[in-house]
């Protein structure tokens, strides 16, 4: 059991470093488009930021619930 313990807190936490490669590339996306971008590249930044951000949100959501919803004997 112990092995499969580790083996999912190690998913976790690639899961989590993931969300925050991508909210991280995000948020650099998101400054450049409103910042120094114009035209149509600012728009495409900026939707492919957000989508980043939310997609990064839902992975760090998915990791998160692994570890919130455990049945209490595998806390």
């Amino acid at each position: 059991m112990a092995a499969n313990q580790a083996s999912q807190a190690a998913t976790r936490r690639r899961r989590q470093l993931w969300a925050g490669v991508l909210a991280l590339v995000g948020l650099v996306l998101l400054i450049i488009g409103l910042t120094v971008a114009d035209g149509v590249a600012a728009w495409v930044e900026v939707v492919v930021a957000i989508l980043l951000l939310v997609t990064s949100y839902i992975v760090q959501h998915l990791a998160r619930r692994e570890t919130v919803y455990q049945p209490d004997e595998r806390r």
